[in-house]
């Protein structure tokens, strides 16, 4: 019986535009589905509409998954160095911002183009604003959609997850996993930003807006980058790091003063200029809005007046604070999702599931989450990348 298409691809984010341009570019007829109106979507909002499309640094230690070998195929296979000679191809200019986070000089529009520009190169037929409401697989596949039936000889799930519903996330992509006999891992909302309740909120309340480097460590992970207090709790960078390891009931602990040995420092500041206050021994350290908060804590107006034990005490505090987050803010705020399709039930260098030949499954929705800055996007092309040349 022959089929409308070769390859159906639902879902036109990053992963599934990869993967259709691929596949088309072989010569496989290919039709990509998206239930929104653009392609792209969270491309768009990345970065801060730059874009951070990759990391140099990107390796198989920077992703989080039950199986922690799975991504190494793909990301050998099609490497951050293979999309920034894409992106040269195409003219788009880059820099390097931060800890090898690569983002156009321009606009994210630029990388959606760019895709859009290799799906056309392939021939893939996209269909936007079309909604699939059922997958069937007997002798090929067939997509149920508001705007008709379409089948394939092979069909790739790239719908991403359930982060960010407002743009349209849904779990989809589980769904019809489940539906083929797919395991799905624990899901959760990750690289999100965490809340408190209580006396630790109660302080951070006042500050919010306050921003500064921090270290912080949850389950043995570490990291070192900026964090943001708010009005529910903690976010910034190193928060929504460590946000991926961290689980109900688990304290972190931050260093928020991470280029000092705070309790040195102040015990020199009173040795050295006992007249000072305390809030001014503590803004060499903090921000000045932090400085004050922490230094209610010292009840002196000189620094000579304190005891060295209150001022060990604060400045062991400074530089391993202990909370306790009560939650995250949720998929509302979630860059992406932890967890997803159970990678035992895929072929790595592939991508193909292995109980259902022709059905493959990428990017987000796959039980593979990566650290914040460009590795979520490259194993959305690198997954892409391989399903699109082998599907």
């Amino acid at each position: 019986m022959s089929r409308d298409f070769d390859v159906i691809v639902i879902g036109a984010g990053a992963a599934g535009m990869m993967c259709a341009a691929v596949a088309g570019q072989r010569g496989r007829r290919v039709l990509l589905l998206d239930h929104a109106n653009k392609p792209g979507k969270k491309i768009l909002i990345s970065g801060g509409g730059r874009c951070n499309f990759t990391n140099l640094h990107c390796e198989p230690d920077n992703f989080l998954s039950e199986n922690s070998h799975f991504c190494k195929s793909a990301l050998a296979q099609y490497t951050q160095y293979n999309f920034i000679e894409m992106i040269d191809r195409h003219s788009i200019a880059w820099h390097e911002k931060t800890l090898g986070q690569l983002f156009c000089d321009g606009s994210a529009r630029e990388i959606v183009a760019m895709l859009l520009a290799e799906c056309e190169g392939g021939g893939v037929d996209i269909r936007l604003g079309c909604t699939v409401a059922n997958i069937s697989n007997a002798d090929g596949f067939r997509a149920e959609t508001d705007k008709g039936i379409f089948t394939g000889v092979s069909l790739v799930l790239a719908t991403g997850s359930l982060s960010i519903p407002k743009m349209g996330a849904t779990g989809f992509a589980h769904r019809i996993a489940k539906d083929f006999g797919l395991g799905l891992t624990d899901i959760r909302p990750a690289l999100v930003p965490l809340t408190f309740r209580a006396e630790a909120l109660e302080m951070m309340k006042p500050l919010s807006g306050v921003s500064l480097e921090c270290q912080a460590v949850c389950n043995e992970a570490v990291f070192r980058e900026g964090m943001l207090l708010t009005h529910r709790g903690l976010s910034g960078p190193a928060i929504l790091q460590i946000s991926s390891y961290w689980r109900e009931g688990d304290a972190i602990m931050l260093d928020i003063a991470p280029a000092h040995d705070a309790a040195e420092q102040l015990l020199i500041a009173k040795r050295e200029r006992g007249r000072v206050e305390p809030k001014t021994a503590l803004g060499e350290i903090l921000p000045r809005r932090l400085a004050d908060a922490f230094a209610v804590e010292l009840p002196a107006k000189r620094m000579a007046d304190l005891p060295d034990k209150a001022l060990r005490t604060l400045g062991n505090r400074l530089n391993g604070w202990i909370l306790h987050p009560s939650g995250t803010e949720g998929y509302a705020k979630a860059e992406v999702t932890l967890g997803g399709i159970d990678t035992d039930g895929l072929n790595a260098k592939t991508m193909e599931a292995k109980t259902v030949p022709g059905l493959y499954a990428i990017g987000e929705a796959v039980d593979v989450t990566g650290w914040l800055g460009g590795y979520n996007f490259q194993w959305a092309w690198s997954s892409g990348w391989v399903a699109g040349m082998n599907a």
